[in-house]
Protein backbone atom coordinates (compact mmCIF):
# COMPACT_ATOMS: atom_id res chain seq x y z
CA UNK A 1 0.00 0.00 0.00
CA UNK A 2 2.93 2.39 0.60
CA UNK A 3 4.55 1.68 -2.41
CA UNK A 4 1.12 2.22 -4.70
CA UNK A 5 1.13 5.59 -2.30
CA UNK A 6 4.61 6.81 -3.57
CA UNK A 7 3.85 5.35 -6.89
CA UNK A 8 0.65 7.73 -7.06
CA UNK A 9 2.76 10.75 -5.66
CA UNK A 10 5.32 10.39 -8.08
CA UNK A 11 2.94 10.07 -10.71
CA UNK A 12 1.20 13.32 -9.88
CA UNK A 13 4.69 14.91 -9.45
CA UNK A 14 5.61 14.34 -12.81
CA UNK A 15 2.42 15.11 -14.29
CA UNK A 16 2.15 18.32 -12.79
CA UNK A 17 6.42 19.17 -13.48
CA UNK A 18 4.81 18.26 -17.39
CA UNK A 19 1.66 20.84 -17.09
CA UNK A 20 3.92 23.50 -15.77
CA UNK A 21 6.55 22.78 -18.66
CA UNK A 22 3.74 22.85 -21.00
CA UNK A 23 2.12 26.38 -19.79
CA UNK A 24 5.80 27.64 -19.60
CA UNK A 25 6.37 26.90 -23.17
CA UNK A 26 3.40 27.85 -24.18
CA UNK A 27 3.40 31.75 -22.40
CA UNK A 28 7.26 31.82 -24.32
CA UNK A 29 5.58 31.10 -27.41
CA UNK A 30 2.63 33.92 -27.31
CA UNK A 31 5.37 36.11 -25.71
CA UNK A 32 3.67 36.39 -22.01
CA UNK A 33 6.87 34.57 -20.08
CA UNK A 34 10.63 35.67 -20.63
CA UNK A 35 12.61 32.58 -21.45
CA UNK A 36 16.56 32.19 -20.26
CA UNK A 37 18.95 32.23 -22.97
CA UNK A 38 21.24 29.95 -23.58
CA UNK A 39 24.78 31.59 -23.58
CA UNK A 40 26.64 32.27 -27.04
CA UNK A 41 29.43 29.71 -26.50
CA UNK A 42 26.66 26.99 -25.97
CA UNK A 43 24.40 28.23 -29.09
CA UNK A 44 27.43 28.10 -31.35
CA UNK A 45 28.13 24.50 -30.18
CA UNK A 46 24.63 23.35 -30.60
CA UNK A 47 24.38 25.39 -33.84
CA UNK A 48 27.68 23.00 -35.02
CA UNK A 49 26.45 19.62 -33.84
CA UNK A 50 23.02 20.46 -36.50
CA UNK A 51 24.92 21.16 -39.16
CA UNK A 52 27.38 17.89 -38.52
CA UNK A 53 24.53 15.59 -38.04
CA UNK A 54 22.76 16.76 -41.06
CA UNK A 55 25.36 16.68 -43.68
CA UNK A 56 26.89 13.98 -42.17
CA UNK A 57 23.58 12.50 -43.00
CA UNK A 58 23.39 13.67 -46.44
CA UNK A 59 27.11 12.56 -47.76
CA UNK A 60 26.28 8.68 -45.83
CA UNK A 61 23.36 8.48 -47.71
CA UNK A 62 24.78 9.89 -51.33
CA UNK A 63 27.87 8.19 -50.53
CA UNK A 64 25.72 4.64 -50.12
CA UNK A 65 24.03 5.65 -53.35
CA UNK A 66 27.54 5.70 -55.15
CA UNK A 67 28.27 2.30 -54.24
CA UNK A 68 25.64 0.41 -54.89
CA UNK A 69 23.28 2.78 -57.49
CA UNK A 70 20.33 0.09 -57.33
CA UNK A 71 17.73 1.63 -54.42
CA UNK A 72 16.24 -2.33 -54.68
CA UNK A 73 19.26 -3.42 -53.60
CA UNK A 74 20.35 -1.25 -51.02
CA UNK A 75 16.53 -1.75 -49.19
CA UNK A 76 17.42 -5.43 -49.11
CA UNK A 77 20.99 -4.75 -47.74
CA UNK A 78 19.03 -2.13 -44.83
CA UNK A 79 16.34 -5.31 -44.01
CA UNK A 80 19.00 -7.96 -43.73
CA UNK A 81 21.13 -5.55 -42.09
CA UNK A 82 18.84 -5.25 -39.30
CA UNK A 83 17.35 -8.71 -39.02
CA UNK A 84 21.09 -9.08 -38.06
CA UNK A 85 21.56 -11.43 -41.31
CA UNK A 86 24.19 -11.81 -44.14
CA UNK A 87 22.16 -10.89 -47.48
CA UNK A 88 22.97 -13.21 -50.69
CA UNK A 89 25.35 -12.61 -52.52
CA UNK A 90 24.63 -11.96 -55.73
CA UNK A 91 26.27 -10.52 -59.29
CA UNK A 92 27.20 -6.80 -59.31
CA UNK A 93 27.12 -4.85 -62.67
CA UNK A 94 30.25 -5.51 -64.01
CA UNK A 95 30.53 -8.74 -63.11
CA UNK A 96 27.02 -9.45 -64.66
CA UNK A 97 28.36 -7.58 -67.86
CA UNK A 98 31.60 -9.80 -67.91
CA UNK A 99 29.24 -13.27 -67.81
CA UNK A 100 27.56 -12.06 -70.79
CA UNK A 101 30.50 -10.96 -72.96
CA UNK A 102 32.43 -14.85 -71.85
CA UNK A 103 29.21 -16.39 -72.61
CA UNK A 104 28.76 -14.84 -75.99
CA UNK A 105 32.57 -15.16 -76.68
CA UNK A 106 31.74 -18.82 -76.58
CA UNK A 107 28.87 -18.75 -78.49
CA UNK A 108 30.23 -16.63 -81.50
CA UNK A 109 33.42 -19.47 -80.65
CA UNK A 110 36.73 -18.48 -78.73
CA UNK A 111 38.40 -19.09 -82.24
CA UNK A 112 36.78 -16.23 -84.04
CA UNK A 113 38.67 -12.47 -83.40
CA UNK A 114 35.22 -11.30 -82.32
CA UNK A 115 34.54 -14.50 -79.86
CA UNK A 116 38.10 -14.02 -78.50
CA UNK A 117 37.97 -10.65 -77.70
CA UNK A 118 34.33 -10.58 -75.76
CA UNK A 119 36.03 -13.52 -73.88
CA UNK A 120 38.92 -11.16 -72.87
CA UNK A 121 36.72 -8.00 -72.40
CA UNK A 122 34.37 -10.34 -70.29
CA UNK A 123 37.30 -11.44 -67.90
CA UNK A 124 38.68 -7.74 -67.45
CA UNK A 125 34.80 -6.96 -66.82
CA UNK A 126 34.72 -9.80 -63.93
CA UNK A 127 38.01 -8.53 -62.63
CA UNK A 128 36.52 -4.60 -62.40
CA UNK A 129 33.44 -6.18 -60.66
CA UNK A 130 35.78 -7.88 -57.69
CA UNK A 131 37.57 -4.49 -57.74
CA UNK A 132 33.71 -3.21 -57.19
CA UNK A 133 32.77 -5.11 -54.10
CA UNK A 134 36.17 -4.68 -52.26
CA UNK A 135 35.74 -0.33 -52.67
CA UNK A 136 32.27 -1.21 -51.28
CA UNK A 137 33.55 -2.82 -48.48
CA UNK A 138 36.73 -1.14 -47.28
CA UNK A 139 34.10 1.98 -47.59
CA UNK A 140 31.85 0.34 -45.24
CA UNK A 141 33.94 -0.50 -42.80
CA UNK A 142 36.16 2.60 -42.78
CA UNK A 143 33.84 5.49 -44.05
CA UNK A 144 30.35 4.73 -43.76
CA UNK A 145 30.16 3.17 -40.54
CA UNK A 146 31.92 5.59 -38.66
CA UNK A 147 29.41 8.66 -40.31
CA UNK A 148 26.58 5.57 -38.99
CA UNK A 149 28.03 5.24 -35.60
CA UNK A 150 28.11 8.81 -35.24
CA UNK A 151 24.33 9.47 -36.39
CA UNK A 152 22.95 6.86 -34.46
CA UNK A 153 25.46 6.84 -31.29
CA UNK A 154 26.96 10.18 -30.50
CA UNK A 155 24.47 12.37 -31.89
CA UNK A 156 21.52 10.26 -30.05
CA UNK A 157 23.18 11.44 -27.23
CA UNK A 158 23.57 14.75 -27.47
CA UNK A 159 20.13 15.03 -28.35
CA UNK A 160 18.96 13.32 -25.14
CA UNK A 161 21.01 15.72 -23.46
CA UNK A 162 19.99 18.85 -24.93
CA UNK A 163 15.78 17.87 -24.41
CA UNK A 164 17.03 17.16 -20.50
CA UNK A 165 18.75 20.98 -20.74
CA UNK A 166 15.40 22.36 -22.62
CA UNK A 167 13.21 20.68 -19.87
CA UNK A 168 15.24 22.07 -16.89
CA UNK A 169 15.40 25.69 -18.97
CA UNK A 170 11.79 25.59 -18.97
CA UNK A 171 11.98 24.51 -14.87
CA UNK A 172 14.13 27.22 -13.91
CA UNK A 173 11.72 29.73 -15.96
CA UNK A 174 8.84 28.42 -14.83
CA UNK A 175 9.63 28.75 -11.29
CA UNK A 176 10.97 32.65 -11.90
CA UNK A 177 7.62 32.83 -12.93
CA UNK A 178 6.03 31.85 -9.72
CA UNK A 179 8.56 33.78 -8.05
CA UNK A 180 7.26 36.92 -9.72
CA UNK A 181 3.79 35.71 -8.79
CA UNK A 182 4.32 35.09 -5.20
CA UNK A 183 2.85 38.22 -2.62
CA UNK A 184 2.98 36.23 1.12
CA UNK A 185 6.46 36.46 1.98
CA UNK A 186 6.12 32.48 2.83
CA UNK A 187 5.23 32.06 -0.80
CA UNK A 188 8.34 33.62 -1.95
CA UNK A 189 10.86 32.08 0.57
CA UNK A 190 9.69 28.82 -1.17
CA UNK A 191 9.88 29.96 -4.45
CA UNK A 192 13.29 31.41 -4.03
CA UNK A 193 14.48 28.18 -2.91
CA UNK A 194 12.88 26.72 -5.98
CA UNK A 195 14.65 28.93 -8.23
CA UNK A 196 17.98 28.18 -6.68
CA UNK A 197 17.40 24.42 -7.22
CA UNK A 198 16.25 24.97 -10.44
CA UNK A 199 18.99 27.33 -11.73
CA UNK A 200 21.38 24.82 -9.91
CA UNK A 201 19.94 21.73 -11.89
CA UNK A 202 20.00 23.77 -15.45
CA UNK A 203 23.55 25.15 -15.01
CA UNK A 204 24.45 21.10 -14.02
CA UNK A 205 22.90 20.30 -17.09
CA UNK A 206 24.15 23.31 -19.14
CA UNK A 207 27.73 22.05 -18.28
CA UNK A 208 26.96 18.14 -19.41
CA UNK A 209 25.45 19.22 -22.68
CA UNK A 210 28.81 21.39 -23.14
CA UNK A 211 31.20 18.73 -22.91
CA UNK A 212 29.05 16.79 -25.30
CA UNK A 213 29.11 19.24 -28.10
CA UNK A 214 32.73 20.28 -27.97
CA UNK A 215 33.76 16.54 -28.57
CA UNK A 216 32.28 17.24 -32.13
CA UNK A 217 35.53 18.96 -32.84
CA UNK A 218 37.21 15.14 -32.26
CA UNK A 219 34.45 13.95 -34.23
CA UNK A 220 35.34 16.04 -37.07
CA UNK A 221 39.31 14.93 -36.90
CA UNK A 222 37.99 11.16 -36.60
CA UNK A 223 35.67 11.86 -39.56
CA UNK A 224 38.35 13.63 -41.45
CA UNK A 225 40.89 10.69 -41.11
CA UNK A 226 38.03 8.21 -42.52
CA UNK A 227 37.78 10.01 -45.43
CA UNK A 228 40.82 9.95 -46.21
CA UNK A 229 40.97 6.13 -46.15
CA UNK A 230 38.02 6.76 -48.26
CA UNK A 231 39.72 8.41 -50.76
CA UNK A 232 42.41 5.57 -50.93
CA UNK A 233 40.46 3.36 -51.39
CA UNK A 234 38.84 5.16 -54.44
CA UNK A 235 42.51 5.76 -55.62
CA UNK A 236 43.27 2.04 -55.40
CA UNK A 237 39.74 1.10 -56.74
CA UNK A 238 40.38 3.48 -60.35
CA UNK A 239 44.21 2.80 -60.42
CA UNK A 240 43.16 -1.05 -60.60
CA UNK A 241 40.61 -0.28 -63.31
CA UNK A 242 43.10 1.46 -65.34
CA UNK A 243 45.38 -0.91 -65.41
CA UNK A 244 42.66 -3.42 -66.03
CA UNK A 245 41.12 -1.71 -69.14
CA UNK A 246 45.22 -0.69 -70.14
CA UNK A 247 45.75 -4.13 -70.64
CA UNK A 248 42.23 -5.31 -71.92
CA UNK A 249 43.43 -2.18 -74.83
CA UNK A 250 46.68 -3.51 -75.35
CA UNK A 251 45.03 -7.30 -76.17
CA UNK A 252 42.49 -5.81 -78.68
CA UNK A 253 44.50 -3.12 -79.93
CA UNK A 254 46.95 -5.23 -81.54
CA UNK A 255 45.30 -4.24 -84.91
CA UNK A 256 47.18 -2.12 -87.69
CA UNK A 257 45.87 1.32 -88.44
CA UNK A 258 45.27 -0.03 -91.80
CA UNK A 259 42.20 -2.19 -90.80
CA UNK A 260 39.90 0.49 -91.23
CA UNK A 261 41.14 1.16 -94.96
CA UNK A 262 40.89 -2.57 -95.56
CA UNK A 263 37.21 -3.12 -94.61
CA UNK A 264 36.53 0.05 -96.15
CA UNK A 265 37.72 -1.55 -99.75
CA UNK A 266 36.35 -4.94 -99.38
CA UNK A 267 33.12 -3.87 -98.02
CA UNK A 268 32.47 -0.57 -100.14
CA UNK A 269 31.50 -0.43 -103.72
CA UNK A 270 33.53 1.72 -105.84
CA UNK A 271 32.80 5.46 -105.96
CA UNK A 272 32.96 8.04 -108.83
CA UNK A 273 35.32 10.41 -108.16
CA UNK A 274 33.47 14.01 -107.24
CA UNK A 275 34.46 17.88 -106.10
CA UNK A 276 33.40 17.28 -102.48
CA UNK A 277 35.52 14.32 -100.54
CA UNK A 278 34.26 13.64 -97.29
CA UNK A 279 36.19 13.19 -94.29
CA UNK A 280 35.77 9.50 -94.49
CA UNK A 281 37.21 9.17 -97.56
CA UNK A 282 40.11 11.11 -97.18
CA UNK A 283 41.04 8.85 -94.21
CA UNK A 284 40.14 5.92 -96.79
CA UNK A 285 42.33 7.29 -99.10
CA UNK A 286 45.18 7.77 -97.01
CA UNK A 287 45.28 4.73 -94.83
CA UNK A 288 45.38 3.19 -98.69
CA UNK A 289 48.32 4.66 -99.81
CA UNK A 290 50.35 3.20 -96.44
CA UNK A 291 48.85 -0.30 -96.86
CA UNK A 292 50.16 0.48 -100.48
CA UNK A 293 53.79 1.29 -99.42
CA UNK A 294 53.82 -1.29 -96.65
CA UNK A 295 53.58 -4.30 -99.04
CA UNK A 296 57.57 -5.48 -99.45
CA UNK A 297 58.99 -7.24 -102.39
CA UNK A 298 58.54 -10.76 -101.04
CA UNK A 299 54.79 -10.12 -101.03
CA UNK A 300 55.18 -8.41 -105.06
CA UNK A 301 56.64 -11.64 -106.39
CA UNK A 302 54.23 -14.14 -104.44
CA UNK A 303 51.42 -11.51 -106.25
CA UNK A 304 53.51 -12.26 -109.52
CA UNK A 305 54.01 -15.33 -109.50
CA UNK A 306 51.33 -18.76 -109.38
CA UNK A 307 52.59 -20.45 -106.05
CA UNK A 308 51.83 -20.54 -102.53
CA UNK A 309 53.43 -19.77 -99.60
CA UNK A 310 52.90 -20.36 -95.58
CA UNK A 311 52.54 -16.96 -93.70
CA UNK A 312 52.28 -16.44 -90.14
CA UNK A 313 49.32 -14.19 -88.59
CA UNK A 314 50.67 -10.99 -87.07
CA UNK A 315 47.50 -9.87 -85.36
CA UNK A 316 43.68 -10.62 -85.19
CA UNK A 317 41.27 -10.05 -87.95
CA UNK A 318 37.57 -9.99 -88.05
CA UNK A 319 36.44 -10.63 -91.72
CA UNK A 320 33.93 -7.91 -92.61
CA UNK A 321 32.43 -10.24 -95.30
CA UNK A 322 31.58 -13.64 -96.15
CA UNK A 323 34.18 -13.41 -99.07
CA UNK A 324 37.12 -12.92 -96.12
CA UNK A 325 38.57 -15.28 -93.72
CA UNK A 326 38.67 -14.53 -90.17
CA UNK A 327 42.29 -14.72 -88.81
CA UNK A 328 43.87 -15.43 -85.19
CA UNK A 329 47.24 -13.84 -84.37
CA UNK A 330 50.43 -16.24 -84.53
CA UNK A 331 48.45 -18.87 -86.47
CA UNK A 332 50.42 -20.17 -89.68
CA UNK A 333 47.69 -20.30 -93.09
CA UNK A 334 48.41 -20.99 -97.24
CA UNK A 335 48.55 -17.45 -98.78
CA UNK A 336 48.30 -17.46 -102.85
CA UNK A 337 47.16 -15.10 -105.22
CA UNK A 338 44.88 -14.91 -108.09
CA UNK A 339 44.54 -12.93 -111.03
CA UNK A 340 42.94 -9.43 -110.61
CA UNK A 341 42.84 -9.10 -107.12
CA UNK A 342 43.50 -6.15 -105.13
CA UNK A 343 47.12 -4.61 -104.24
CA UNK A 344 46.58 -5.46 -100.45
CA UNK A 345 45.00 -8.49 -100.32
CA UNK A 346 45.99 -12.06 -100.98
CA UNK A 347 44.15 -15.36 -100.68
CA UNK A 348 44.10 -17.27 -97.65
CA UNK A 349 43.71 -21.22 -96.82
CA UNK A 350 43.03 -22.57 -93.59
CA UNK A 351 42.20 -26.25 -93.65
CA UNK A 352 38.79 -26.20 -95.81
CA UNK A 353 38.64 -22.72 -95.21
CA UNK A 354 39.39 -20.02 -97.25
CA UNK A 355 39.23 -16.31 -98.36
CA UNK A 356 40.87 -12.92 -99.36
CA UNK A 357 43.08 -11.88 -96.12
CA UNK A 358 44.96 -8.56 -95.59
CA UNK A 359 48.99 -8.61 -96.39
CA UNK A 360 49.10 -5.88 -93.56
CA UNK A 361 48.55 -8.76 -91.32
CA UNK A 362 50.72 -11.26 -92.35
CA UNK A 363 54.11 -12.38 -92.53
CA UNK A 364 55.57 -14.35 -95.09
CA UNK A 365 57.44 -17.77 -93.72
CA UNK A 366 60.58 -19.07 -95.74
Amino acid sequence: MNIMDFNVKKLAADAGTFLSRAVQFTEEKLGQAEKTEFDAHLENLLSKAECTKLWTEKIMRQTEVLLQPNPNARIEEFVYEKLDRKAPSRMNNPELLGQYMVDSGNEFGPGTAYGNALIKSGETQKRIGAADRELIQTAAINFLTPLRNFIEGDYKTITKERKLLQNKRLDLDAAKTRLKKAKAAEARAASEQEVRIAQSEFDRQAEITRLLLEGISSTHAHHLRCLNDFVEAQMTYYAQCYQYMLDLQKQLGSFPSTALANHNQSSSTCVPSSSSTTPSTSVTASLSSISNSAASSTFVELKSSSGSRKARVLYDYDAANSSELSLLADEVITVYSIPGMDSDWLMGERGNQKGKVPITYLELLN
